[in-house]
């Protein structure tokens, strides 16, 4: 662990099927008024909503209702909420789905008391929130983003064709999680497949990064070997209990920054997905998976021992006989077998994208990179190889 670091995480976990047993007594010190905030109504149909509201009227809360939060929430979203909060002098946002709600809520906490325009200071500028936070808790739906025990919260914003990831510190993080794997079993099997490979790309963005030995590069080999193993079995029978367990908790550990502890990290992926979503609104994990492999494929060679330990300790290739870049490719292919597998989407084309769209995205991405800076050529040619492929 050559990189030194702080860690510090203040999110509060309340995992499993009685998870939702401890609300009442979370809101024992969380104030009068409280914002539900969810999406098109999924946790209504679900039953959830009523068991939530049930808890709220009984712990004698006012309830102020923020609903229609989409699967990519922008900026027209994030400002309801804060007039909502302003108005209703909210106390606490309860968010209730995945993560667009949970990175919507958090957007809203930090942006309704903002002294100017929060897209410009928050997202545009990278400015420290030195205003007024409202909490935020959450009760986890879908698996994919680990919104849920971080302080991460990407927001789109429509008019500028900018999608914009911002990781805030601590502070913003959930005060508490209620985490039962039951609440993700109605997910429909392609929301499930995308948050799987969400998670994975997370665990990827910082494992791609570096030359040297580090205890968080084992830990993620072991988080990824897991998700693989469970994603398997959840996708034959999508209510398989510790499956659909292991696969919630693997998805926050994936992005609890604790996972990328001592690393340089790379996030070059995301990056490009982010752009491609402003301009198509495709789900998150099936972009990042549309663009994983031609970026990898593109970028292996720079990072090459590391692409091999990963084909060996997480895909058990064999070595024998063969070149490090054999073994690397064929970890990038055994990965991209499993993928398909999964019933998960690798064409741009499915996706919405269009050929015109291509240098659109290529020249608006934020070009970070791990063992390879891009340029926005390169990012175009990587977009037209995900473009063509099936």
């Amino acid at each position: 662990m050559n990189l030194d670091f702080t860690y510090q995480n203040p999110t509060k976990v309340y995992f499993g099927k009685t998870a939702l047993d401890n609300l009442s007594s979370e809101f024992v010190s969380c104030g009068d008024t409280i914002m539900l905030a969810y999406g098109k109504g999924a946790i209504k149909k679900s039953g959830l909503y009523d068991q939530i509201a049930s808890i709220l009227k009984k712990s004698g809360k006012n309830i102020v209702e923020l609903s229609g939060i989409m699967a990519n929430p922008t900026y027209e979203k994030v400002m309801e909420g804060a007039a909502l909060v302003r108005e209703n002098k909210v106390d606490l946002i309860l968010a209730v789905g995945g993560g667009s709600v949970i990175d919507c809520a958090k957007a809203i906490s930090v942006s309704a008391y903002c002294k100017g325009d929060a897209w410009t200071r928050y997202w545009l500028k990278f400015e420290p929130v030195d205003n007024e936070i409202i909490p935020v808790a959450s009760i986890l739906t879908l698996a994919g983003t680990g919104s849920e025990m971080n302080g991460g919260s990407v927001i789109t914003n429509d008019d500028m064709k900018l999608k914009i990831g911002r990781v805030f510190p601590s502070n913003v993080n959930p005060k508490f999680s209620i985490l039962n794997p039951e609440y993700t079993f109605t997910l429909p099997k392609y929301q499930m497949v995308s948050g799987i490979f969400d998670m994975m790309s997370h665990l990827m963005e910082t494992y791609f990064s570096g030359e040297d030995d580090t205890t968080t590069d084992y830990m993620i080999e072991g988080v990824l070997r897991s998700i693989m193993s469970s994603a398997k079995i959840a996708v034959k029978d999508p209510k398989d209990y510790e499956a659909r367990s292991n696969l919630m908790w693997s998805s926050t550990l994936a992005m609890n920054p604790i996972m990328g502890l001592s690393k340089t990290q790379d996030w070059e992926v995301h990056m490009i997905e982010h752009q491609l979503g402003a301009y198509t609104n495709c789900t998150h994990g099936m972009g990042l998976a549309a663009i994983s492999f031609p970026y990898y494929r593109y970028i292996y060679q720079f990072g090459l021992d590391k692409f091999v330990r990963f084909a060996k300790q997480v895909w058990g290739v064999d070595e024998t006989g063969k070149t490090k870049q054999d073994v690397a490719l064929e970890g990038i292919d055994a990965m991209e077998t499993f993928v398909k597998q999964c019933g998960i989407v690798t064409s741009l084309k499915e996706l919405g994208a269009t050929e015109e769209m291509l240098p659109l995205i290529a020249n608006s991405t934020v070009l970070l990179g791990g063992y390879k800076v891009l340029t926005a050529e390169e990012v175009l040619e990587i977009l037209k190889t995900a473009y063509a492929q099936a």
